[in-house]
């Protein structure tokens, strides 16, 4: 599930921002308010996507079969806000603990969604909803 890998990398960023190899810093206070940003952005597009999938009658839960491809509200910018928003609160998060050196938690987190998620999802709605799904991932993109 998605959750426990965000749940996985945030402990890892956690635990780097307290053992503090090399000491680095991004530099001060203001980090705090970009961090807090990201995160809030991340969990208000969650919420749209949620509220969307529950309008529409269909699963939020990755592996399940989707019973209508949703490509109103928040899927008519991203086919993954879930997912982007995950990103968005692992990078605020990072961020706001002031984490430099966790950074690069961000594409091993992207790439692990891709592979382990997105795609196999793309694969079943590709199935299920063939034309219709090809016609949605030409307008609309995959992360933003």
């Amino acid at each position: 599930m998605p959750p426990v890998w965000l749940a996985l990398a945030l402990g890892v960023a956690w635990r780097l921002g307290q053992w503090r190899p090399f000491n680095l810093s991004f530099g001060g206070d203001w980090i705090g308010l970009p961090g807090g940003l990201l995160v809030g952005a991340g969990l208000v597009l969650m919420l749209l996507a949620v509220v969307e999938m529950r309008k529409q009658r269909t699963t939020v839960i990755p592996h399940m079969e989707a019973d209508r491809l949703v490509q109103s509200g928040i899927f008519k910018r991203t086919r993954n806000p879930i997912y982007l928003g995950d990103t968005l609160v692992l990078a605020g998060l990072i961020l706001y603990w002031d984490v430099p050196i966790a950074l690069p938690l961000i594409p091993v987190f992207v790439w692990i969604l891709e592979r382990r998620f997105i795609l196999p999802e793309e694969k079943r709605l590709r199935r299920k909803f063939r034309q219709d799904f090809h016609r949605y991932t030409e307008k609309t993109r995959r992360w933003i």
